[in-house]
């Protein structure tokens, strides 16, 4: 292609992109942006760009690595490199090893060699082969250590530019955009940046490439933290896999010495990924030839599966003049054709520029066809990762309207979820949620209602009472008067039978009114029954509590299933404790009057009270009798009783009874009172026990949660309470929108890397 033939493009403006930088950047730009003096008018300006030095005989261009690399360039281009590794070729080693001589004889790009300029951050070059357009653009990807800001900074600079000689001052302006040091005066800036310099080259460049230049590794440094800059960046790149690595040695140092092999081994310990540059050979002393070959033929002890390259770079006079690729390689061939370099016996094929292309080319080729499969499962991977982030997110939620809608949905969805742990429906669409592991009921909260219930019930029947009868208890232990006793570990008073009756008869001497002798007055039950049943509110307090705090739990895990927002969940959750804690509120009052009930006379109509009442009758009237005759018998019967069917002995046994009936009307009393406190007692507790569970538990709180948080408590907000409760925050809509984004590049990689 001749000069004149070369396509033209617009150099496009810089302004939009220099409002977007500070004022340093702007007047670092200034240099390389053409002015509207300069054009005469506002009509951007029109700029050649020569390509020639770039795609003149250059290797790396069959029609699978073309085709496979522009493949990698545009899956690149759409962001994605940023989560999946992609095949790449990086240039690295120690300072001033000649990267950039090994960089321009590759990518045919002369890039600028003064102090402090392409060795501060890394510079990845992306060569498009387009014959139909001429475009050099220089952008920055901001490291995922800088905070938004910082990003958004970086990211708008923006550099076209239309001549190589132009790429020094991009590259300063680079600089002091990332804030690295660019001149002696700024001691306080750092040397080195994590960020990338993207130069991309479109045009009629013969090839597709994207190869990385990586700041030469250093291992001293008045500021120790650019020691250690350096070194995670040169790691970032070489523990990917998709990397290939190549390792620039300068053949006038040791091997051993250089940091880079043994790096480069770290993380590619198969060696199928690392290729041994070895450069300046010509500045060597005389006599050390011999080392050099047994290090480029592979034969000292440092070697590498894929062996190294020996290249001689262009001299300072060379460097003057236009020295085009071909010019290299007719150089090259001449020094490596001169004594002692031709008898040293080294592989042709391994000696100048030239055949480390060929060589590239091949490796390129294998290396990107193993590693794309593999970066096609990992972008569907990521896609399927990504899509479930965002559908965790939920929908946008940024107007009243939206956020209305969100928690609508939010709402009838808790709510079905509570009414099926109210009714016991576990096995409906949230099954997973009622999940129960090994014997636990987890989240079954009618279950655990029931259970608690029962609990209640069993624990008021065994130590609901305050004194408790015991069959075997020591009466020795009472006091004089029978109604000192021990207490359990329940609190209750462990009495027996006499103990009992002693305590009935103190009560009932300090009750008696002006019945007559063998009754009792009406208060004497009341007063028993009250002393009874003291224990019986703080019983019910605490299976209250018990209740609530199951509630508290199972509504937090409903909570927790069905709102994935923490904020939002967190906001709903005040509400709903709100809600709950006025239906205990009120489960308290409600139990408050159930006590004062029973505080009251005792009243009943249930047919168990005169059932108990009279069965305990028949059994004392039977005990009497079984006392009776048994006295008789040994009284008036010498211990031998047989009587005929004659009015004679009936007579005889009537009187031997009579004589033993001995009737104690204060006894009596006391044990009439002692009946109907037990069977009162028995009926009163099953009654409140019965009420607790209906009237406090049911009916102010489980009755009550599918409506702590349902759809028609959400249409009644105001909007400032919607979006109070549940606008999401900025971090969330940043997360949506990169998540959106991340799908749509995913997408698209994945159908790049179809074709």
């Amino acid at each position: 292609m001749s000069p004149n033939s070369i396509p033209k493009t617009r150099r496009r403006s810089n302004t939009s992109a220099q409002r977007r930088l500070s004022l340093r950047d702007q007047l670092a730009m200034e240099s390389l942006t053409p002015t509207s003096e300069d054009s005469g008018s506002s009509e951007e300006q029109w700029t050649g760009i020569d390509f020639r030095r770039v795609g003149d005989e250059l290797g790396l261009q069959s029609t699978r690595t073309s085709q496979r690399l522009n493949q990698i360039d545009r899956v690149r281009a759409n962001g994605v490199g940023d989560h999946v590794a992609l095949p790449q070729l990086v240039v690295c080693g120690d300072q001033s090893a000649g990267k950039s001589s090994v960089l321009e004889g590759i990518s045919g790009i002369p890039f600028p060699r003064q102090d402090g300029l392409c060795t501060r951050f890394a510079t990845e070059i992306v060569l498009r082969h387009n014959p139909h357009a001429n475009r050099m653009t220089a952008t920055i990807i901001p490291h995922q250590s800088r905070d938004d800001e910082q990003k958004r900074r970086l990211a708008a600079f923006r550099m076209e530019f239309g001549h190589f000689s132009e790429l020094p001052g991009i590259i300063q302006a680079a600089g002091q955009v990332m804030g690295v040091r660019t001149s002696e005066d700024q001691v306080d800036a750092p040397a080195f940046a994590a960020d990338v310099l993207r130069l991309e080259l479109v045009g009629d460049t013969g090839l597709h490439l994207t190869i990385v230049d990586l700041p030469g590794l250093i291992s001293v440094s008045e500021d120790e933290r650019d020691v250690q800059t350096v070194s995670d960046l040169v790691d970032t790149y070489l523990e990917s896999s998709r990397t290939i690595v190549l390792a620039v040695i300068p053949a006038s140092s040791d091997v051993d010495t250089q940091g880079i092999i043994q790096r480069a081994r770290r993380y590619d310990k198969d060696g199928v990924r690392t290729v041994g540059i070895i450069t300046k050979p010509d500045l060597i002393n005389a006599g050390t030839e011999q080392r050099v070959a047994r290090l480029a033929k592979n034969l000292d002890r440092t070697k590498l599966n894929l062996g190294f390259f020996l290249l001689k770079n262009p001299a300072p006079a060379d460097l003057q003049q236009d020295f085009s690729p071909a010019a290299r390689r007719r150089s090259e061939q001449l020094f490596f054709a001169t004594e002692p370099w031709n008898s040293l016996g080294l592989d042709p094929d391994r000696i100048g520029i030239e055949n480390l292309r060929v060589f590239l080319q091949d490796l390129l080729d294998d290396h990107i066809e193993r590693e794309l499969p593999k970066v096609r499962e990992e972008l569907r991977q990521l896609l399927n990762q990504n899509s479930q982030d965002l559908a965790a997110l939920g929908m946008e939620r940024n107007t009243p309207g939206q956020v209305r809608v969100y928690l609508t949905q939010l709402s009838a969805d808790f709510q079905a979820l509570v009414r099926a742990g109210v009714d016991g429906d576990y096995n409906g669409r949230d099954a997973s949620f009622f999940n129960a592991e090994r014997k636990t009921l987890s989240n079954r909260l009618r279950a655990l209602i029931h259970q608690e219930n029962e609990k209640f019930a069993n624990y008021m029947r065994d130590h609901g009472q305050t004194r408790k009868i015991i069959c075997d208890i020591d009466d020795d232990s009472t006091s004089s008067d029978g109604t000192e006793l021990s207490l359990n570990d329940e609190g209750q008073i462990l009495v027996s039978r006499e103990g009992m009756a002693a305590w009935v008869k103190q009560v009932y001497q300090r009750t008696r009114g002006r019945e007559l002798p063998g009754n009792y007055n009406h208060s004497l039950l009341a007063e028993l029954f009250h002393s009874q049943s003291v224990r019986w509110g703080k019983i019910a307090r605490d299976h209250l509590n018990a209740v609530a705090a199951l509630v508290s739990s199972f509504l937090q895990a409903a909570l927790e299933f069905v709102i994935k927002d923490a904020k939002v969940r967190q906001n709903v959750q005040n509400s709903v404790s709100k809600s709950v804690q006025g239906d205990i509120q009120r489960a308290i009052e409600e139990l408050r009057l159930l006590l004062e009930d029973e505080a009251r006379q005792p009243i009943t109509y249930n047919h168990y009270y005169t059932d108990n009442i009279q069965k305990a009758r028949n059994d004392q009237s039977k005990r009497q009798v079984q006392d009776s005759l048994h006295n008789a018998i040994q009284t008036d019967w010498n211990g031998k009783f047989h009587i005929s069917n004659s009015t004679e002995s009936i007579d005889k046994l009537v009187s031997s009874l009579q004589q033993q009936v001995i009737v104690d009307m204060t006894k009596q009393a006391c044990s009439e009172a002692q009946n109907d406190l037990s069977a009162y007692y028995k009926v009163a507790m099953k009654t409140f026990v019965d009420n607790v569970c209906r009237q406090v538990i049911e009916r102010h709180i489980i009755a009550k949660l599918p409506a702590v948080f349902e759809p028609v408590l959400v249409s009644g907000y105001e909007d400032d309470d919607l979006l109070r409760m549940a606008a999401e925050s900025p971090r969330v809509s940043l997360r949506r929108d990169e998540a959106r984004h991340l799908q749509q590049v995913l997408e698209r990689s994945l159908d790049d890397l179809s074709i």
